[in-house]
C-alpha cells in the first residue's frame, strides 16, 4: 500500500515536535524543578540556623560546645566563648558579623524571599507542563488519534 503523498511531511513534523518536547521542554523543566530542590534545600538551612539560634537565645548562656565538620565527615569538638554573634552567610560567597536578633530579622527576610522565589520557579514549571501537554495534543490532532479517556491520562513529568 503506497502512504498518501502528504505523510511523509507529517511524520517528519511529528517528529520535529517529539524532538523539540524532549530536548527542549523536557530538560527546561527537568532544570527548573532543580532549581527550586536546591532553593528549598537552602530554606531549610536557614530554617535550621534560626532554630539554633532561638535554642541559644534559650538557653542564655554564652558558652557553645559544638561537633564541628571539617570536610568529608571529619568532626571536632568546638569550645565557643562568646555566642552572642554569629557569621551569617548572605549569598555570593559572602559572610557578615550579626548578633542574634539581627540574624534572626535577616533569616526572616531571607526565607521570605526564597519562598517567593520558589513560587516563581512553580508557575515556571507549571508553564512548561502545559507547553509539553500543548504540543503533545497537537501531535495527537497531527496523527489523527483519538482523544484518550480521563482515566488512561497520567502527569506529563
Amino acid at each position: 500500500m503506497v502512504p498518501p503523498a502528504g505523510a511523509d511531511s507529517v511524520d517528519q513534523k511529528v517528529l520535529q515536535y517529539e524532538v523539540f518536547i524532549n530536548d527542549v521542554l523536557r530538560r527546561d523543566l527537568r532544570k527548573v524543578l532543580e532549581q527550586r530542590d536546591q532553593v528549598y534545600e537552602k530554606i531549610s538551612q536557614y530554617l535550621q540556623l534560626k532554630n539554633t539560634i532561638q535554642s541559644l537565645q534559650e538557653a542564655g548562656s554564652q558558652q557553645l560546645k559544638a561537633d564541628v565538620d571539617l570536610g568529608c565527615n571529619f568532626y571536632v569538638q568546638a569550645q565557643v566563648d562568646d555566642s552572642s554573634r554569629i557569621f551569617v552567610a548572605v549569598g555570593f560567597g559572602f559572610f557578615v558579623e550579626m548578633n542574634l536578633d539581627e540574624a534572626l530579622r535577616f533569616i526572616d527576610r531571607k526565607t521570605t524571599q526564597l519562598t517567593a522565589f520558589t513560587e516563581q520557579l512553580t508557575q515556571d514549571s507549571a508553564k512548561i507542563k502545559a507547553h509539553i501537554r500543548m504540543v503533545l495534543e497537537g501531535l495527537r490532532e497531527l496523527q489523527g488519534l483519538s482523544d484518550l479517556p480521563e482515566s488512561q491520562r497520567r502527569d506529563v513529568f
